[in-house]
């Protein structure tokens, strides 16, 4: 079992009932989306805990160390993710499932979210995940290692419902290969909320209340 990552968590009221497991994108931290805690006015008790990345060179932005998932290079004009990296995260990251389960929270009361580089990995680590998850929320983001899905993909997730999100004047994940991420993941068989927002590679306040919304349907006791 791989080390812990260090977390920054939130409770939303005494006694959580549900967690949600959300991870950063490239660069930030864990305490990127902290404040969006309040804002999603969930109507359970839910833990929030939000992971640092491992600091890592990132061949994209010229080798600089920072917080990041996995190494992302640049491949015929298109950001390609490091795949022994994203299989190193994905292990850290169910580390952490396995713990909220330690702690009470089975893992079908357990939501994957992220954004960005982090929302790659919700989707990577959620689909292959042994034990059936409440839901995967993955904003502004693509499918990682697309190609090994079919194969990888755990039988208790194949129906886990998936809330997918994307900028229409995102410059960094073109709409375009997040459209391919929802096209994959329907011709596969999963069940895809798909949304589009008119905003950049960012999260908007209609984005916020469609996600509220989302998990009180995947969460409701």
């Amino acid at each position: 079992m791989p080390e812990l990552l260090d977390t920054v968590e939130i409770e939303s009221a005494p006694n959580p009932r549900a967690a949600i497991l959300w991870m950063h994108g490239l660069g930030a931290d864990g305490h990127d989306f902290a404040p969006i805690v309040p804002e999603l006015r969930l109507p359970i008790p839910v833990r929030f805990v939000f992971p640092h990345a491992p600091m890592r060179a990132v061949t994209i932005n010229h080798g600089a160390v920072m917080r990041a998932w996995y190494d992302v290079r640049g491949v015929d004009g298109e950001r390609r993710e490091d795949a022994d990296g994203v299989r190193a995260s994905q292990a850290q990251l169910e580390a952490l499932i396995a713990r909220e389960k330690a702690r009470g929270i089975a893992a079908h009361r357990l939501v994957l979210a992220g954004f960005s580089q982090g929302g790659a990995m919700a989707l990577h680590t959620g689909l292959r995940h042994a034990e059936r998850l409440a839901g995967v929320t993955a904003l502004s983001c693509f499918l990682p290692l697309a190609d090994t899905l079919a194969r990888d993909a755990a039988p208790a997730n194949r129906d886990v419902p998936i809330f997918l999100a994307h900028g229409t004047f995102d410059d960094v994940i073109p709409p375009a290969r997040a459209r391919r991420a929802h096209d994959t993941l329907v011709d596969l068989g999963w069940r895809v909320e798909w949304h589009e927002y008119r905003m950049p590679h960012s999260v908007c306040p209609e984005e916020i209340d469609d996600i509220s919304a989302w998990l009180a349907t995947v969460l409701k006791t």
